[in-house]
């Protein structure tokens, strides 16, 4: 796997204030509970399995709150080791899970839309990795790798070294109460991330 570079985390300051629908929904924005988080969000860039920006290019990493006080947990578990979290995505509008859908429409892959919303959907999902030194650590595959070695105990075909990457980022994550699916070494569960509730109408700007 190639270990590319990642952007720079944003400078310290104020987070603008979340729209009035996110706050409504009691999302915040992901950096004002990590400020050194490196946000990356695949899906405001066409460098996705769709291959066309999904949010607008100013999309923000918004989570649900009960998400925030194990998300820092996490990021200073990993600081502690030089590191930091990059997040892939957060909140993923229903709109967007369709098209999704729509473009690999196998439920080993993609999650089918339904009548309510779960997970990313309701802002209580991420889907994150780690940077060390400023470059992505190799973890085995790149982000929504549709091949079994993307799944989260992976051995065949990943590295001794991903598989530990993989392991530590688990700790950390799981340290701050969040689950790893295990489809998908990247995507990790806050509290509550299985339940049915109505879907939302936020946007990620």
């Amino acid at each position: 796997m190639v270990v590319t570079a990642v952007p720079v985390a944003a400078a310290p300051g104020d987070v603008p204030p979340v729209s009035p629908q996110a706050s409504a929904a009691d999302f915040v924005d992901v950096r004002t509970v990590v400020p050194d988080a490196v946000i990356d969000l695949r899906y405001a860039t066409p460098h996705n399995f769709v291959g066309v920006p999904l949010y607008p290019a100013d999309a923000r990493c918004l989570v649900h709150e009960s998400m925030a006080p194990g998300l820092a947990k996490a990021a200073d578990e990993l600081r502690t080791q030089g590191d930091v979290l990059v997040f892939w995505d957060c909140y993923r509008p229903h709109d967007v899970q369709v098209r999704m859908f729509d473009a690999v429409p196998d439920p080993a892959w993609v999650a089918k839309p339904g009548p309510y919303a779960r997970s990313h959907e309701a802002g209580r999902s991420v889907d994150v990795t780690i940077a060390e030194r400023g470059r992505l650590v190799d973890m085995g595959t790149d982000f929504d790798d549709f091949s079994a070695r993307a799944q989260a105990y992976a051995t065949d075909g990943v590295s001794a070294a991903a598989q530990a990457n993989r392991a530590r980022l688990r700790a950390a994550m799981g340290a701050g109460g969040m689950a790893v699916y295990s489809g998908e070494w990247w995507h990790f569960d806050g509290p509550g991330a299985g339940v049915q509730r109505p879907i939302l109408d936020v946007p990620v700007n």
